[in-house]
């Protein structure tokens, strides 16, 4: 009796620790500190690239035409030192802030450079450009409230069993192989005309390197704890896996900041950003068995919004459309109608007094009362 007491004891008292544990971590410091590291970081990331946009305009040989003399020019490698600044205060913003209060809060950093590319770069986006990125940060937004969550991994060894899973394994071939076909094949040919080739290319491979982030998160924990994972295999190979695919990234990433406008390759590269690295996080994790029909429903939405902002964000990007512009539209549409209306009523007169003595013309040259015209609809055309 006294030992199932104690096995009771036991058992109930890790779990109210947790409990208890959990609570402050969300409502208390902990969470203030995730959500304060979490916007600081979205200042950081946005502020880099306006930093790494005016590098690149510094340079007399283009980095969109396969050149590299950005890695001389300072303000580059300062707009370099913000983002990994950002990254790393977003890395630890998880450790300390739920996921659902850190990833929407990646979106300020779209509207951070938005407002500074209007005062530094002078960069100028039309009304439908930044409906266009309202609405896809707004869509973003609900995917990734609607988003499942991911897995705490404990150990390496847990991570080396979900990397062989045949829906990682094929996640990962098509990514490869897609991202081949655009570096190789559609880059050097539309590259230059379309953003989204130089974009598709940095979001998909940063969704593998965002994965390998969190291995590597796994590996140091799991060293720190006294488990030393430095003397593994699967380290190090996500070790080189974040250098190429990071590496892979910063190259096309410059090349889009370099052709396109910056506040048209911002948000877009937010968007596809996010977009996979939850597909490859749902995938890796297995957290799509846990959605409800809403948060089904509220993803499927999300997408829709967001293709929605990308279309207004490229068809109309060349547009003059200001607020001014459409006031002043409506206005002279205004006038318009009611000249239009002015000139209709003076024809309707002019054309009814000709209607009628064409008419009479008619009614005396076929000796026909003019009544009888109208009655039975006599056509005068010949």
């Amino acid at each position: 009796m006294e030992t199932t007491t104690a096995q009771d004891h036991a058992n109930s008292t890790p779990g109210s620790n947790m409990t208890d544990s959990a609570d402050p971590g969300v409502a208390g410091v902990d969470f203030w500190i995730g959500l304060g590291l979490a916007i600081v970081s979205s200042v950081f990331i946005g502020s880099s690239f306006i930093l790494k946009k005016k590098g690149l305009l510094n340079l007399a040989h283009r980095a969109g035409d396969g050149g590299y003399g950005y890695l001389k020019e300072w303000m580059w490698w300062a707009g370099l030192t913000l983002m990994g600044l950002g990254e790393l205060c977003n890395f630890t913003a998880y450790a300390f802030a739920p996921a659902t209060v850190v990833t929407p809060l990646g979106a300020l950093s779209v509207l951070v450079s938005a407002v500074l590319v209007s005062y530094l770069l002078e960069e100028h986006l039309n009304l439908l450009g930044k409906l266009g990125c309202f609405i896809c940060i707004l869509g973003s937004i609900v995917v990734v409230l609607h988003a499942p969550k991911d897995q705490e991994l404990q150990t390496m060894d847990e991570l080396e069993q979900r990397l062989a899973q045949p829906a990682f394994i094929a996640y990962v071939a098509v990514i490869v192989v897609v991202s081949l076909v655009l570096i190789f094949i559609i880059g050097p040919r539309y590259g230059t005309r379309n953003p989204m080739v130089y974009i598709t290319i940095t979001g998909t491979i940063g969704s593998l390197s965002v994965m390998g982030c969190k291995g590597l998160g796994v590996a140091i924990q799991q060293t720190f704890h006294g488990e030393n994972q430095f003397d593994n295999w699967l380290t190090y190979f996500v070790i080189i896996t974040i250098v190429v695919c990071i590496t892979t990234q910063l190259n096309y990433m410059n090349k889009a900041l370099d052709v396109f406008n910056t506040s048209v390759v911002t948000p877009m590269l937010y968007v596809v950003f996010t977009a996979f690295v939850l597909l490859a996080s749902a995938i890796l994790f297995e957290e799509w068995y846990s959605l409800t029909t809403v948060d089904m429903v509220g993803i499927i939405t999300g997408f829709l919004i967001v293709v929605s902002g990308i279309f207004l964000l490229n068809a109309f990007k060349d547009a003059k459309v200001s607020l001014s512009s459409v006031s002043m539209f409506r206005q002279t549409r205004n006038g318009s109608i009611n000249n239009s209306r002015s000139t209709s009523r003076t024809n309707s007169r002019s054309n009814s007094k000709y209607f009628t003595d064409d008419l009479n013309n008619e009614a005396r040259s076929v000796d026909v009362p003019y009544s009888q015209l109208i009655d039975d609809n006599v056509s005068l055309d010949p």
